[in-house]
């Protein structure tokens, strides 16, 4: 899951394959999830991403496409136990999704409980991996020091995590260059890394693809299409 290889600005169509789409304010309605799965449609986005509650309905309006559903597992504090989160994933998973974004349990990997973040992660990742469902772990890197975001990583690797994430975009900070670089020196060239959080405009984005992201995760997506589109005339 290396990182495309970008020298010239991607085509549209490149573009969008990088692209979660993705609504998870806890207000949104289901008018507002129905247009997500329609600009995914037009667009071509790789998946959409929403909470557990919209799978189902995504299901159904994306069943004759490309378009993957991707749903968050213990979002956005990663504040219950595995349990609940073995729960969350069966639900989603059952009712659709194919990736799931979990949050590593940050206080846990601050406190250095190397075995309670290999265990909680393990356990999602073997559910999802039964269900040949991927699982990307955000590491909240605006939260964690620079070891801690390299620790974080090699933890989830070898729980067996397919995708390092940076973020959940609720916290205090989104993705940064630096932390996508990091992450992907963490994660070697196999597993994806994913960007989220504050990508606003196409250089950004393609700064941080060109440093190793393989995945975008956008809210504002359409508005991104469409710079692109201009810009290229």
């Amino acid at each position: 899951m290396d990182a495309p290889d970008f020298d010239a600005t991607p085509s549209p169509a490149e573009f969008a394959r990088l692209i979660d789409h993705t609504l998870l304010r806890p207000d949104a309605t289901f008018g507002e999830i129905d247009q997500l799965c329609d600009e995914a449609l037009e667009y071509g986005f790789f998946s959409v991403c929403v909470n557990a509650m919209h799978v189902e309905r995504c299901s159904e309006r994306l069943a004759q496409s490309a378009t993957v559903i991707c749903s968050v597992v213990g979002f956005p504090l990663s504040g219950c136990g595995t349990d609940a989160k073995l729960a969350e994933t069966g639900f989603a998973l059952a009712s659709g999704a194919r990736e799931l974004d979990m949050v590593i349990p940050v206080g846990a990997l601050k406190s250095g409980d190397e075995a309670l973040v290999l265990s909680d992660v393990g356990a999602i990742a073997a559910r999802c991996h039964e269900s040949d469902a991927l699982l990307k772990v955000i590491l909240e890197t605006c939260l964690l020091t620079e070891p801690e975001k390299r620790l974080a990583g090699e933890l989830a690797i070898r729980a067996g995590a397919d995708f390092l994430k940076t973020s959940t975009g609720f916290s205090s900070g989104g993705a940064t260059v630096a932390d996508v670089r990091l992450l992907r020196e963490a994660a070697g060239p196999v597993p994806g890394v994913k960007a989220a959080g504050g990508i606003g405009t196409v250089p950004f984005a393609l700064e941080l693809v060109r440093a190793g992201a393989s995945r975008l995760g956008c809210s504002r997506s359409v508005q991104l299409m469409q710079s692109l589109a201009s810009a290229q005339g």
